[in-house]
Formats: structure tokens, C-alpha cells, sequence
């Protein structure tokens, strides 16, 4: 009986350790597992999709609010009740965790009505392919203003952004082009803010075209073509102006009485605006000319003899 006894405890104990074993081992599969399973999950869900444009602009909020803060506390302190955290949160809230593909107006909405102000009347001015120029003559002439220079324009000018439906969902690495796909962040946003500057718009307004573009200066699938001109408010627009201006020194392939000009006028007249054009508006052919003084085109007056 003692031999017994004896012999069956380190059976026992040879069991017990077996067991020991076989649970460690279980353990250490399971763990292996679940780490194998969540390095798949994070590397096939949570990927980040990839496009062809920037992503979005580092510090985004840092670069927003300063900028909403600057437009509402220093330049025009008259629109000092515009609550620049909740626009900020409003513009977050429209991309964020969202594919940038299935962006709507809708998610711009809650944004617009807070950024939007009135516009003085006669000082709208539209821009089509002149974006370096006619922001220029707009900081040298405060008559005007550009979608650029209202509180919406200022801050997103320059500006990327888009949202991924991953984590931390916004992508910095990239974000859709318009050639991938029209319901983007940017091409939605400035569709949505290009039609609000057009309704806003009052007495004579100004559109600066390029006449020195092959396609034409004025063109149908531009923002201009194709949404601002058809939110003007010939209720409250009295005549629209429009400067055709040249690069100096370049070509000149298209005037007043070109084409694309001529089918803008019909589209005006048939909106019941009405409609002036100048070649070459001097006040901005000088401003061109201070980077160009002495070319034959910036000449004050010319030799009569």
C-alpha cells in the first residue's frame, strides 16, 4: 500500500504539469491569434485610401481659426459676433470619417449659414482664370471684393482638406482630384460658397476673364459658367462689367467681340442683365505693368512724332 501510495503522486504531479503545459500552450496560441487577426484587421480595414491630390493641410485648425480669427477680430472687427470654434467644428464636422467621394451640400449647410455676411453692393468682383491678378488688384483696391475675401473664402483659400472613414478620420497623405470624383470636399465647399457669393451680389458686378487663354475666356464648366452666373439676382444685379484682360506681352486670343464673349452676353441678356465689356481695364493693366514696366504695353502715352 505505501508503494502505491508513492507512485501515485508523482502521476499526480506529471498530470498537473501536463496540464500546466497544455494551458500555457492554448494561451499562447490564442494570443498568437488574436495578434495575427487584429495585424490583418489593421492592415485590410483601416487603410487609409489613396488619391491623387494633397492631403489635407497640417494643423488644419490651427491654420482655420487663425485665420477666422484675424478676418473677424482685425480686418473687419464688424463681424465680431461670428463664433470662430463653432465654425471651425461645423467645417470638421462635414469631412470628417467620411469618404471624401460622398460629400453632399448638406454637409456644408450647418457652415455656410454660419460664415455668411453681406456683401456691400457694386464691390462684387468674379474671376475666371485671372486668380493671381485679380487678387492682387483687390489688395490694392478695397472697392472690390473677391469670393477670396470674404470670411469663407479667406479661410479655406490655399487650403486642403478631407476626411477617410478610418481612424483618425482625416487623411493628410492624399485627397481625391475633381478628375476622380465631382463630390469631393474642396469642389463641393467652393460650388457651395461661389453660389452664396453670386446671390449675395448686388448693383454692378465685375468679372475679370483672361482673354489670353486658348479655350476661350469665358467657359461653361468653370465655377463661373457654370454656378455663379446663373445665382446672379437680376432682381438685385443692376449690370455686369467685364474686364478682358491680356498678359502682358503675351497672346491675345480672344477680344470683346470674340466668341466665348459673345456667348456669355447671351447668356446675360437672356437672364436679363445687362452687359459691358472693356479690353485691357486699365486700373488692373497697370497693376500687371509694375512687373512689366517697361514692355510697349505699360507705356503712359505714346510718341506722336
Amino acid at each position: 500500500m505505501p508503494v502505491r501510495g508513492g507512485s501515485a503522486r508523482p502521476r499526480q504531479r506529471t498530470v498537473l504539469l501536463l496540464g500546466m503545459v497544455v494551458l500555457l500552450a492554448a494561451l499562447i496560441l490564442a494570443v498568437v491569434l488574436a495578434s495575427v487577426l487584429t495585424h490583418g484587421q489593421h492592415e485590410v480595414g483601416p487603410k487609409m485610401l489613396k488619391w491623387k491630390d494633397r492631403g489635407t493641410t497640417k494643423n488644419l485648425q490651427e491654420v482655420i481659426l487663425g485665420r477666422c480669427y484675424s478676418y473677424v477680430l482685425a480686418r473687419y472687427p464688424e463681424l465680431g459676433d461670428k463664433d470662430c470654434l463653432k465654425i471651425w467644428e461645423s467645417l470638421k464636422h462635414a469631412f470628417i470619417y467620411k469618404n471624401p467621394c460622398n460629400i453632399t451640400s448638406e454637409d456644408y449647410q450647418p457652415l455656410m449659414e454660419l460664415a455668411s455676411h453681406p456683401i456691400p453692393c457694386n464691390k462684387s468682383l468674379f474671376w475666371s482664370k485671372t486668380s493671381d491678378l485679380a487678387h492682387r488688384y483687390t489688395k490694392s483696391n478695397q472697392n472690390f471684393l473677391t469670393l477670396e475675401d470674404t470670411l469663407l473664402g479667406y479661410m479655406a483659400d490655399r487650403v486642403s482638406w478631407c476626411g477617410d472613414p478610418s481612424a483618425p478620420g482625416i487623411n493628410y497623405e492624399s485627397c481625391p482630384k475633381r478628375s476622380e470624383c465631382e463630390s469631393n470636399p474642396s469642389s463641393v465647399f467652393w460650388k457651395m460658397a461661389s453660389k452664396m457669393f453670386a446671390e449675395a451680389a448686388c448693383g454692378t458686378v465685375q468679372v475679370m476673364l483672361n482673354g489670353s487663354v486658348d479655350a476661350g475666356a469665358f467657359r461653361s464648366s468653370s465655377i463661373f459658367g457654370s454656378v455663379e452666373i446663373f445665382n446672379l439676382n437680376p432682381d438685385k444685379v443692376s449690370a455686369v462689367h467685364i474686364w478682358l484682360m491680356h498678359d502682358i506681352g503675351g497672346p491675345q486670343s480672344e477680344s470683346c467681340s470674340g466668341h466665348s464673349i459673345k456667348k456669355l452676353k447671351s447668356i446675360l441678356e437672356e437672364r436679363n442683365f445687362k452687359m459691358t465689356c472693356q479690353d485691357n481695364y486699365r486700373p488692373v493693366q497697370l497693376l500687371q505693368c509694375v512687373h512689366n514696366p517697361d514692355h510697349t504695353d505699360c507705356r503712359l502715352c505714346t510718341n506722336t512724332t
